[in-house]
């Protein structure tokens, strides 16, 4: 069953929570973070991508980097820009965009339910990324972002949830994308023993979105454990910073994929060979966005196609699960497994610098952009659901890279937890 714990959180003073709080540090390359820190110096991207406040060509993942992140932190709360909780608490942290709500209970989680696999991933972590967020936490000696998790509710959590958000917020502000973000404290001892209570009557608990971060947390917990010969397991970096939602609250947006050329093949070429599994619809002057699952949408030579599984493929036997594990049968897989690596070249989606993933939040108009600056092909692609990504992680299984898009993102800077 899950733990979680109250933590004494840093956080930033409610009159500079709206200056400071930022997206997640992955979203910006380093040219575009370090234009929002010049612009705000206040931004948690100044701790998050210290490399910001370097000049372009200092190699970003050098020790002084994090040092000077370290540093940063540390003024800001001296100066008073962020404060420590003087008692464990946790949090409700609600987003709001289109009128859609979803709540998140605040709080740190096991390294050991990580581990032990209560806490379940979906996908596999680049090295490059785990080693750069490994360092941040080692030598900031914190986590600055929380993990985006979801799990199935009790009837008694989704109670307080209610009953809390009801009351005045902690925070309120609007940030990126016209999203609003509230956040309430919780520190009634009751509620907090009932909060705690109620989490471990949960089975378990699914990485949405931070692979890299709970990997990172990981790691830094092994490290110290390794170093530590008074280790008694209630030490802080035993615990991860994360937020966890009610699944039902949550929605997954599609993600999808640009391809920059052909792999040598003609528009006419590439066509034919899709035929031999797939029906094609098209040229169709008009954006091709899936309605369902097992079909697509494909741009290519500024016309759109829609694209679906012939009967008795292996596409088709793939999408209805006759012979298929849980991530084959998803149509990201089935891409990937049937066009992409046979067809385009795309060996390993991971390190192939010829493919670009698309978040959904950008438009169909995006992907027309991108293929026609390449002379490429686009495929528009049907969302992941929760379903599909709660029985991969059952499973034991991991699904390819960029399978999932959640919107909105979770903020950092908003929660420190201190190890």
């Amino acid at each position: 069953m899950a733990e979680i714990k109250p933590f004494y959180s840093v956080r930033p003073r409610e009159d500079l929570v709206e200056q400071i709080a930022s997206l997640p540090y992955d979203v910006y390359n380093r040219k575009e973070a370090k234009q929002i820190v010049d612009q705000n110096p206040l931004s948690f991207l100044s701790i998050d991508r210290p490399e910001t406040l370097f000049a372009p060509d200092v190699d970003m993942y050098s020790h002084d980097i994090y040092v000077k992140g370290r540093d940063v932190l540390r003024n800001m709360i001296q100066e008073g820009s962020y404060v420590r909780e003087q008692e464990a608490c946790y949090y409700i942290y609600a987003l709001t965009h289109e009128g859609k709500t979803q709540r998140g209970i605040v709080a740190v989680s096991s390294i050991e339910d990580y581990m032990n696999e209560v806490i379940k991933k979906h996908e596999n972590t680049r090295p490059d990324k785990e080693i750069d967020r490994t360092k941040h936490i080692d030598i900031l000696e914190a986590q600055t972002g929380p993990i985006f998790m979801a799990f199935h509710t009790t009837l008694v959590l989704h109670r307080i949830l209610d009953s809390v958000t009801n009351e005045e917020a902690l925070y309120d502000f609007m940030k990126e994308g016209d999203v609003r973000h509230q956040v309430w404290r919780i520190q009634d001892r009751d509620l907090v023993k009932t909060i705690t209570h109620e989490f471990a009557q949960v089975p378990a608990v699914y990485i949405a979105d931070g692979h890299h971060r709970a990997q990172a947390a990981c790691n830094v917990a092994k490290e110290r454990r390794a170093l530590n010969p008074k280790y008694t397991g209630l030490e802080e970096y035993n615990y991860f910073l994360t937020v966890s939602f009610p699944a039902e609250e949550l929605s997954i947006m599609d993600y999808n994929r640009v391809i920059h050329d052909l792999n040598g093949h003609s528009y006419h070429e590439f066509i034919e060979l899709l035929k031999q599994e797939f029906m094609i619809e098209g040229p169709i002057n008009a954006e091709v966005k899936p309605t369902r699952k097992g079909e697509w949408g494909m741009y290519l030579g500024g016309a759109w196609y829609h694209i679906i599984a012939k009967e008795g493929s292996k596409a088709y036997e793939l999408m209805n699960h006759s012979t298929a594990k849980r991530a084959q049968s998803l149509d990201v897989s089935i891409l990937q497994e049937r066009v992409l690596q046979p067809i385009l070249g795309i060996d390993d989606p991971k390190t192939n610098d010829r493919i670009q993933f698309v978040g959904g939040i950008r438009g169909l108009k995006e992907l027309e952009k991108l293929a026609d600056a390449s002379d490429g092909v686009a495929f528009a692609m049907f969302p992941t659901s929760m379903d599909e990504l709660f029985a991969v992680s059952d499973a034991g299984e991991l699904m390819p890279p960029k399978s999932t898009w959640f919107e909105p993102k979770l903020l950092s800077g908003i929660f420190i937890h201190e190890i």
